[in-house]
C-alpha cells in the first residue's frame, strides 16, 4: 500500500453509495471501506451484516433499485417460512440468505468476519477491501417509549417511529478494531468519512475500543460528508438521532458530533460558526456520475488540507 491509499468509514445507504463513487476516482486496491457491523442479526441460521453486505454489494454493481439486497433477488424461503407459519419480520431475498448463510459457515469453521467478508467479495469481483470495523461483537440498541430495542428491531419492528430516548453501542467497550482496520488507517493518504447518520452508523465504529485514538493518531487528513442534502435526511432517521444527542439536523451538527477529529467538512451549505475548514459543493448521489463527482471533489479537498498539514 501506499500513503495516497483512501479509507472511507461507512454505514447506511450514503455511505455505501460515496465508496462505490470512490471506486471509480482510486485504483480499487488502494480503497478500504471501513464499516459498521452494529446492526447485524444472526436470523435463520444466517448471519447477516446488512452494512457490509451494503458496501460490498455496491461495489459489485449488483445492488437492488431498492435501496437494499441483491438485484433481482427472489423470497421463495421467505414466502416458504410464511407458509409455515412463521412470522417473518426480517425479509431476506434468498441470494443474499445464500451469502449470509455461507458467512456463517465460514465463521462457525474458524474464520473471522473480516476473512469470510474477504472470501465472499472475491466470489463477486469485489476487488476493494471492505473490513468490518471488528471481527468482535457489537451490537447497537436503540431505547424508544415501548423500551429497548436490536437496531433492526428498531428499523423494521418499531418502522423507526417515535422519539429515540436511548443508544447504546453493546460490547463497544470490548471489541477491539481489526489489525486490517488499524493497517488501513495508520497508512492512509486520506481518511473519508461517509455521509451517514453520525450517531446511529459512524457511531458504533467510534464506539470501538481504540478506533477513536487510531484516527487522532494518524498522519492522514480527516475529512466528513454531510449526510444533509438540501436541508432535509435523504434517508433513514437521522433527525431522530441528532435530536436525541441534542445536535441541530445540519451540517454544523454533524461536525459538533464529529469534533476533535475532523479536519474538513464536506456540505450542501456553508458552516457557521468555529468549525473545520469546509467544502461546499452539491453532495447528492444520484447516479454514478454524481457519485464520482462528490467522491473526487472530496477526495482533493482532503488531499489540499493534508498538504497545508505537512512540514
Amino acid at each position: 500500500m501506499s500513503r495516497e491509499d483512501v479509507v472511507v468509514l461507512a454505514g447506511g445507504t450514503g455511505g455505501a453509495k460515496l465508496v462505490r463513487g470512490m471506486a471509480d476516482v482510486v485504483e480499487p486496491e488502494r480503497l478500504a471501506a471501513v464499516v459498521n457491523t452494529g446492526d447485524d442479526i444472526e436470523i435463520y441460521g444466517a448471519h447477516v451484516s446488512p452494512d457490509p453486505d451494503l458496501v460490498s454489494f455496491w461495489l459489485a454493481d449488483l445492488i437492488d433499485a431498492r435501496g437494499w439486497g441483491l438485484a433481482g433477488d427472489t423470497f421463495a424461503v421467505m414466502d416458504a417460512l410464511r407458509a409455515l407459519g412463521v412470522e417473518v419480520w426480517f425479509n431476506l431475498g434468498d441470494r443474499d440468505l445464500a451469502w449470509c448463510l455461507e458467512r456463517a459457515r465460514l465463521i462457525a469453521a474458524g474464520a473471522t468476519a473480516t476473512a469470510a467478508l474477504a472470501r465472499l467479495n472475491a466470489a463477486i469481483g469485489v476487488r476493494a477491501r471492505v473490513l468490518p470495523v471488528s471481527d468482535d461483537r457489537l451490537r447497537t440498541f436503540v431505547r424508544t417509549s415501548s423500551g429497548w430495542h436490536s437496531f433492526q428491531e428498531f428499523m423494521i419492528g418499531e418502522r423507526a417511529a417515535g422519539a429515540v430516548e436511548g443508544l447504546e453501542f453493546r460490547g463497544a467497550e470490548q471489541a477491539r478494531p481489526t489489525e486490517e482496520v488499524l493497517e488501513a488507517i495508520a497508512r492512509a493518504g486520506a481518511i473519508v468519512i461517509g455521509p451517514s447518520n453520525p450517531l446511529a452508523s459512524i457511531g458504533p465504529i467510534l464506539a470501538v475500543a481504540g478506533l477513536r485514538e487510531a484516527l487522532e493518531r494518524c498522519d492522514a487528513p480527516v475529512v466528513a460528508v454531510s449526510p444533509i442534502v438540501g436541508g432535509e435526511v435523504l434517508k433513514g432517521p437521522t433527525a431522530a438521532f441528532m435530536e436525541y444527542a441534542q445536535l441541530p439536523c445540519d451540517a454544523g451538527g454533524v461536525a459538533r458530533f464529529y469534533e476533535g477529529l475532523l479536519d474538513g467538512m464536506v456540505a450542501d451549505e456553508t458552516l457557521q460558526g468555529p468549525h473545520p475548514r469546509s467544502l461546499r459543493i452539491d453532495t447528492r448521489m444520484d447516479d454514478a456520475s454524481s457519485r464520482a463527482r462528490v467522491a473526487a471533489q472530496t477526495l482533493a479537498f482532503a488531499r489540499e488540507l493534508g498538504a497545508t498539514r505537512d512540514p
